[in-house]
């Protein structure tokens, strides 16, 4: 294939260099097959679903069917924060679903951060999971409202424990205060999906990788190397879906790209004033996110790239050299101490936007296809959910999962193009305008104002 997997980001790069995994292709898809259960990606959904139908039912045949190797897609490259964010707020959760069904859903959020450290705790997983909670920075006054109306949105709701502190500023520069959510780890993506495809072949089940699904339908799965019959289908592909034909207008591929820097020293650390364990955040419109990983590095990320005609998938797109410098000075900007810090990995990938910035795990008894996906980017702990959540649904069960409002969440198709190019650019560019304006006024953005209902919020 030629494929050199190190490059797909730092975290499958380091797994390599320190010999835990070549990242050599595991076998492909040998010709037809049948199984109970086919399920189509092999990143932390599709894995996560094999992994707890293995346990609720160990006689299962899974068979998981991944293009490339597991963990290449947005499991492999995210920003390694396993927390309790979901897309949309608890605010247009409970317009949706009830205030019952926006608490149920928020209380699992969270419970999935501890689940995440307990799977991977005995199943030996060494992901570097720490548990330290999520710092956000308030560097203007217009961020620091919105610091106080995310606190005053969980106390009212009183299932978040999000506090902010404005009496010591807090280590970033310029910062103003900032909020702290006690429900995110900081982990190795690269380790934890590797990790989990391991653990799904000790028990049982078999990931078959060089395995490109072609199309799908009730029973059956047609790939390059054969067709799997199967009474269960489950689609896991999240933003690559938008390249099946099926799923072209569920869901639109948006590119998040990060850096990482060389190791910093303790002293540098010290003054950044971020510990092992915490993940960091600002309140811009145009989302960053970083954390100090293991080895003392800063992987840091932001959106920024632009989103491309027809939903496109290709590997260029993973690297846009004026995202990375706008990362660099970002991260510069925030932590002085970082300007002269190596930048030694680049990377990117799309991740998943349903229409209505609403994550799903659905499933449907009369074809039996099951699908979960659409998490805006909040992915590493909630496709621990959706496989838990799954593994419940096509084994008949009905449990406090089954039971949360995203479930079978049906969000609304994206335009078709050119509505779909048009809209999500601009959406882009005024999330730049926001924190432009607000930079100059020192006021609350009005285009993020007039953004809000397209986002989620």
């Amino acid at each position: 294939m030629g494929h050199d997997y190190r490059n797909v980001s730092f975290w499958l790069d380091s797994l390599a260099a320190s010999g835990a995994d070549d990242l050599a292709p595991r076998p492909a898809l040998p010709g037809d097959l049948e199984v109970d259960v086919a399920i189509v990606g092999g990143g932390l959904t599709g894995l996560w679903t094999a992994y707890y139908l293995l346990r609720r039912d160990p006689g299962i045949r899974v068979a998981v069917l991944e293009k490339d190797i597991a963990g290449f897609g947005a499991s492999g490259r995210n920003g390694g924060w396993c927390s309790a964010l979901f897309p949309a707020s608890t605010t247009a959760l409970e317009r949706r679903h009830g205030l019952s069904g926006a608490l149920a859903m928020r209380r699992a959020m969270i419970d999935t951060v501890d689940e995440v450290g307990r799977v991977t705790d005995a199943e030996g997983i060494d992901c570097d999971y720490r548990k330290g909670g999520t710092i956000a920075y308030a560097r203007s006054r217009p961020q620091l409202a919105r610091a106080r109306a995310e606190t005053a949105e969980a106390e009212h709701y009183g299932v978040d424990r999000v506090t902010l502190t404005t009496d010591t500023p807090g280590g970033a520069r310029g910062s103003l205060g900032f909020t702290f959510d006690p429900a995110c780890a900081r982990l190795h993506p690269g380790k934890l999906v590797r990790g989990v495809a391991r653990a799904v072949e000790r028990l049982g089940g078999t990931v078959y990788e060089q395995t490109e699904v072609l199309n799908w339908g009730p029973h059956s799965v047609l790939t390059s190397r054969g067709t799997v019959t199967a009474d269960s289908v489950v689609l896991a592909a999240e933003g690559y879906g938008a390249t099946l034909p099926q799923g072209r207008r569920n869901v639109l591929p948006l590119y998040s790209l990060m850096i990482a820097t060389e190791p910093l020293s303790d002293d540098s650390w010290r003054e950044i004033g971020i510990e092992h364990g915490q993940t960091f955040a600002d309140y811009r419109h145009l989302l960053i996110y970083g954390q100090r990983t293991a080895d003392n590095r800063f992987a840091f990320g932001g959106r920024g790239a632009r989103y491309h005609w027809g939903s496109s998938i290709r590997s260029e797109y993973d690297r846009v050299p004026a995202v990375f410098e706008h990362l660099r000075r970002a991260l510069a900007d925030l932590f002085p101490p970082t300007a002269d810090a190596a930048i030694t990995h680049r990377w990117g990938g799309p991740l998943g936007v349903p229409r209505d910035w609403h994550a799903h795990a659905s499933f449907d008894p009369a074809t039996r296809i099951a699908s979960a996906g659409g998490y805006v980017g909040d992915g590493l702990s909630t496709t621990n959910l959706a496989g838990r959540t799954i593994a419940d649904l096509i084994t008949g069960r009905d449990t406090e999962l089954t039971r949360l409002p995203w479930v079978n969440h049906r969000s609304p198709r994206w335009e078709p193009e050119p509505l779909r190019f048009i809209g999500s650019n601009l959406g882009l560019l005024a999330t730049e305008i926001a924190d432009a304006e607000e930079r100059i006024t020192r006021r609350r953005s009005l285009a993020a104002r007039v953004m809000a209902p397209l986002t989620g919020h």
